[in-house]
């Protein structure tokens, strides 16, 4: 990356930046690889912040069905956490997870899980766990909230059966001769997944993440306390691809001891840590064992440190920095925190990012943890809350007696609730994750990149006044 006729003279957030476009041979978006090569096997620069609110097992499948990674949250219980490792890594790949509900459940029951929108559905299982049928998402819409779900299937069970498709263009093909927007997915009668005529075209441009025996990749965190050690072995025998030894604080001697720890029982995964921002930090994880570095500190949605502590750094600046001492150690980092659009994951990349953790505005998805509700005038949202808030706390250390657990909570920072709305447009993480990629693809080709790292090489980046800023946005009113 190369700053364009200018040298900035502070700080910069990714509001303060843009990027020039620069001569390309590129023809097609489609021509653009985004593959980290982190050596997390993620084939898009997408990670999915270890945050209650954000990251649940639902989630954490999907996002790896499309390439990306997701960081379960180290406040589950260890059990918990083993339980949802195992069910990512039993959830299918080339099909969709279903979404199952008995036939006695309510339409209502149903839209705390999902919205009405094409594309989308439930299936019904009987107490014996026999298919009964789907009830597409839609049909959500024109029902009574106390209809029995089981009362709305009629007619003929539309399935397709998964030895008719060989490939997802050929998916695609069959649904759309079927007439299908949803159906369920049989392999010798027996219910494997779900697929949308969107979902099989997604499966024409993403590439799954996957580990060696072809199961999808998921990251799971551990604190700094207690053994690190014992909870990264449990983690890695319940299947874990990455873990990821998190703390608000990174650059700390708990931290460093943490990490060797891990970094000596050789567990064959990938280590990431952090949090921090700075060159020195970069090397003081690294050179504890860290292959991965997490940077940002106050950044995030939810975060409320800056305002707190002071403590923190404009978050494009500290990529730029940490990203280029992690390449001169053979190492990497991840930008965490401080994305609002898609330009903002561009920009982290072209700072040196290998990939982007996202938190708030994964939380609201329809495959983020937590029920939709709609407010007073009918807009559906998700709860979301900060992981340093009062919520969290207590969430955190809720084995504790009530005593310490009161002094535990004294000192809480952070949001403790917050609506994080569904786009009506884009509900669905896989929504998001379309727009997100095809802003990357399409600032890959301005830069006349074809790679993540020939856009590091030839990314030109220049400093912008907060008008310039402005400038950049579509204008919400017309003239």
């Amino acid at each position: 990356m190369k700053f364009y006729e200018t040298a900035p003279r502070h700080d910069l957030t990714y509001s303060d930046v843009f990027l020039v476009p620069s001569r390309s041979s590129v023809k097609s978006r489609l021509d653009v690889s985004l593959a980290p090569g982190d050596g997390t096997g993620a084939t898009i620069p997408i990670v999915s912040a270890n945050m209650n609110s954000v990251t649940g097992p639902r989630l954490a499948s999907t996002l790896a069905r499309r390439g990306g990674i997701g960081v379960l949250p180290q406040d589950m219980h260890l059990q918990d956490l083993d339980a949802a490792i195992r069910w990512v890594k039993a959830q299918p790949v080339a099909w969709d997870t279903p979404l199952e509900l008995a036939p006695h459940d309510t339409v209502g029951t149903a839209l705390t899980l999902l919205p009405p929108v094409v594309g989308q559905g439930i299936v019904v299982r009987d107490g014996d766990g026999a298919l009964l049928g789907v009830v597409p998402a839609e049909r959500l819409a024109t029902a009574l909230p106390d209809a029995r779900l089981g009362d709305l299937l009629h007619g003929r069970l539309a399935s397709i059966d998964a030895d008719d498709i060989d490939s997802p263009r050929a998916a695609f093909d069959l649904m759309v001769a079927a007439e299908l927007t949803f159906a369920p997915v049989l392999k010798h009668g027996t219910l494997v997944g779900t697929m949308s005529r969107t979902g099989a075209l997604r499966s024409t441009i993403y590439e799954s993440a996957l580990d060696r025996d072809g199961r999808l990749v998921v990251g799971a965190a551990i604190g700094i306390n207690g053994d690190a050690a014992a909870k990264a072995t449990a983690l890695v025998a319940a299947g874990v691809d990455v873990l990821v030894i998190d703390t608000a604080h990174g650059h700390q001697r708990g931290m460093l001891e943490a990490i060797a720890a891990v970094a000596a029982l050789k567990l064959g995964v990938p280590i990431v840590a952090g949090n921090v921002v700075t060159s020195l930090a970069v090397r003081d994880l690294v050179g504890a064992g860290a292959d991965i570095v997490k940077v940002g500190v106050g950044p995030g949605a939810m975060c409320t440190t800056r305002m707190m502590t002071a403590v923190g750094r404009p978050q494009f600046s500290a990529v730029l920095e940490t990203a280029e001492t992690a390449r001169e150690l053979g190492a990497h980092v991840w930008a965490d925190g401080g994305v609002r659009y898609p330009r903002d994951v561009a920009l982290a990349l072209a700072a040196g990012a290998a990939s982007v953790m996202i938190g708030s505005w994964f939380a609201g998805t329809i495959e983020a943890p937590g029920t939709l509700a709609a407010d007073d005038d009918g807009l559906l949202y998700k709860e979301s809350w900060g992981m340093a808030s009062t919520k969290a706390v207590q969430e955190r250390f809720d084995r504790l007696d009530a005593y310490e657990l009161a002094r535990k909570t004294l000192f809480a920072e952070g949001i403790s609730s917050s609506r994080i709305y569904l786009d009506p447009l884009r509900p669905s993480l896989e929504d998001l994750l379309d727009m997100i990629t095809s802003g990357l693809r399409s600032s890959f080709t301005y830069a006349g990149a074809t790679s993540l790292a020939g856009f590091r090489e030839h990314a030109l980046v220049g400093i912008q006044s907060a008008a310039g800023y402005e400038e950049g946005k579509a204008l919400p009113v017309s003239w």
